[in-house]
């Protein structure tokens, strides 16, 4: 081939490949945004290896447990990627398939009457009872479907008592049409426009309604022992909220834990005071580069995969207090048990899951350092 038709060719090849960068279709449409500059790695946030030495618990050939719930005599719950609830009996190293929930199960809770709750993200709110049946109990709230359900809480106190909090992650991009949720959570921070929410269910009326809106990825909440507020974690803004359910602030919400290190995903209420968050990722300098010019994200996203901002592997979960305090940082930069999603604690242990491991992490908690808070 001569040089001309060679200089042709590449000429041809590269106004292709700018005419697709450019404009090629893509799901997102991005809105402009500020992102604040990630914090360093130092003081509370100081660089660790605390989450290396786990002990594996095999979990019957699943993978990617994404949420842990024991009930008082220790017995463990687990979701996994292939739609199976999975269970071990206390103090038990291995975890046998329970409940084939269909679709991919997320976070779970137990309630006083021993129904474990579970926040199916391509199916809606689930109820198990102690004998496995399983029903669906919730597919839709205000008339809008609920496309990416994701961690549930069942209040036990106060005037909410009975009733199920949970998160509708995003009503954009539904987890099952974007081919996992993996990739719908990755589609609706590229985009980074609110549509996140946080749902109420009433067991007694069936009714289900929204609480919070505008949330960039609703993810991760729990609730204090009094049934008086919920924490909830906004993803794709790097932040916790407490949004007031009783009291005198009923119906508000503030942020307790603005510009974390990572991306937060499942919030647990632990013991003494505290409330484990998982950082499934650090966060991605490119990403917050790209924050206040949309058109670069729209282009980033016609890029191959490989190319765009994903999971980092990084072991990375926090306890914090009530305020947003940061009391422990638990970490491993190594990655050994990645996308760490959160951590459940007993008086034992501390399971650590996560989004992709073919194991649950078990560590004690002597291993880890836990105590009183400050």
């Amino acid at each position: 081939m001569s040089m001309r038709r060679l200089l042709s060719a590449a000429v041809v090849t590269v106004g292709a490949a700018l005419i697709y960068l450019f404009t090629w279709p893509v799901p997102i449409e991005p809105q402009a945004w500020s992102a604040p500059e990630a914090p360093e790695l130092t003081g509370v946030y100081a660089v660790n290896s605390r989450l290396a030495g786990f002990e594996s618990m095999a979990i019957d050939d699943l993978h990617g447990p994404e949420a842990v719930v024991t009930d008082a005599n220790g017995n463990g719950y687990a979701t996994t990627h292939e739609g199976w609830i999975i269970r071990w009996a206390a103090n038990n190293r291995e975890a046998k398939r329970w409940v084939d929930a269909g679709g991919r199960p997320l976070g779970l809770d137990l309630g006083p009457d021993g129904n474990l709750w579970v926040a199916n993200a391509y199916l809606g709110l689930q109820r198990i009872d102690p004998a496995g049946n399983l029903v669906l109990e919730t597919d839709t709230a205000d008339g809008v479907a609920i496309r990416y359900a994701d961690d549930v809480v069942v209040s036990r106190a106060g005037p909410t008592a009975g009733k199920v909090y949970f998160s509708d992650a995003s009503t954009r991009f539904a987890a099952e049409d974007a081919g996992g949720t993996l990739q719908a959570s990755l589609l609706d921070i590229m985009e980074h426009v609110p549509n996140g929410r946080i749902l109420e269910f009433d067991p007694v009326t069936r009714t289900t309604r929204t609480i919070m809106r505008e949330l960039s990825f609703a993810n991760g909440v729990t609730m204090d022992p009094e049934g008086q507020f919920l924490l909830v974690c906004e993803t794709g803004s790097y932040r916790i909220w407490k949004h007031w359910l009783a009291g005198p602030n009923a119906g508000t919400s503030e942020v307790i834990a603005d510009n974390l290190p990572g991306f937060p995903d499942n919030i647990h209420r632990g013991l003494n005071g505290r409330y484990w968050v998982g950082l499934t990722s650090p966060r991605s300098a490119l990403l917050d580069g790209m924050d206040d010019q949309p058109w670069k994200r729209r282009l980033t996203q016609r890029l191959p995969a490989f190319m765009r901002p994903s999971v980092v592997p990084y072991g990375h979960v926090l306890a914090i207090d009530a305020d947003g305090r940061v009391l422990l940082s638990l970490q491993d930069p190594a990655g050994a048990y990645p996308a760490t999603t959160g951590a459940w604690e007993t008086e034992q242990y501390l399971y650590v899951s996560s989004l992709i491991a073919p194991v649950l992490a078990r560590y004690t908690t002597d291993q880890v350092g836990l105590g009183e808070p400050d």
